[in-house]
């Protein structure tokens, strides 16, 4: 029960941080033009940006958190704790903009944590089956990337709120995929040490895909719509992480019955109150954008 206790831990202190980083990764990228999503130019404006250094730390630290969580906890406890991110984001966001945090808000929080308590409560994954072949794994891999891509591509073409949710898809799945490959790099850390890890190809394609990550939900906060893109990416986290880590891990839920339909409906609670609560960032971010429109 310790055990448990200390994963849910973790993972909620890695939702702050996210949370935070979500805060200051926006608000660092408002100025920049539309003309500038996924390109080098708005890269090379953020690396010089201490407001964005700042928020990427926070965010590194989250990740940390997230790590050590899943050192002991499964993909299926600890992925959908961060999101909570958004429940904390939701007073930080109020503070920063000097406002105060509406009783609709605040409903829409509390449902948050009481379905996040329920799940916390009923979701105990079974014994790990055997891990995937190497064909499978390679099959899983390629549909992500392909995913990953076409997204990138269509959303290029695209404005506006399309835009925006199009790249929170593609951060949804790198994000989930980054969770995977974070789980099995903290099982082979366990069984090789810090040496042998750095043997296998494994802890580098964990860098890579945390760079591209990171990068693809930078560009996701630069084309607006935080209520769509925020909410997409934080709810299609989890679910392609669980799903891949029963597909790749062998992990399964261990609940039948009443507690399977209790279950489904907190994951359904948890994922309106994030809609509902981005939706409001999303209006936030908007008044934003319109000062720093009038400002320039």
């Amino acid at each position: 029960m310790l055990g448990h206790g200390l994963v849910v831990l973790f993972a909620l202190c890695s939702a702050v941080c996210m949370a935070i980083g979500i805060v200051v990764r926006q608000r660092a990228t408002m100025d920049l033009p539309a003309d500038q999503s996924v390109s080098p130019r708005m890269f090379a404006t953020l690396l010089r940006r201490p407001l964005w250094w700042a928020g990427t730390s926070v965010a590194v630290l989250g990740y940390v958190f997230q790590a050590l969580a899943l050192i002991k906890g499964s993909l299926i406890v600890v992925q959908p704790l961060l999101v909570s991110a958004l429940l904390f984001a939701l007073p930080l966001s109020a503070r920063l903009a000097g406002r105060r945090v509406t009783r609709r808000e605040w409903l829409w929080a509390a449902l948050l944590t009481v379905s996040l308590a329920f799940f916390v409560l009923l979701a105990r994954p079974g014994p790990p089956d055997r891990p995937a072949s190497l064909v499978v794994s390679a099959v899983v891999s390629v549909a992500c990337v392909v995913l990953i891509a076409a997204c990138i591509l269509v959303a290029r073409r695209m404005e506006g709120a399309r835009r925006a949710v199009l790249f929170a898809v593609g951060v949804g799945v790198l994000f989930g995929a980054v969770a995977v490959v974070t789980k099995y790099v903290m099982h082979l850390m366990n069984e090789r040490g810090a040496l042998g890890l750095l043997a296998t190809p494994a802890p580098y394609l964990l860098v890579a895909l945390g760079i591209i990550a990171t990068l693809l939900q930078q560009s996701a906060f630069h084309a607006g719509a935080l209520q769509t893109s925020v909410p997409a990416m934080l709810v299609l986290e989890p679910i392609v992480a669980v799903c891949l880590g029963a597909v790749l891990l062998g992990e399964e839920l261990d609940v039948d019955g009443f507690q399977l339909i209790a279950l489904a409906l907190a994951v359904g609670a948890m994922t309106a109150a994030t809609f509902s609560l981005g939706r409001g960032e999303g209006a936030y971010a908007a008044e934003l954008e319109i000062e720093a429109a009038r400002a320039a």
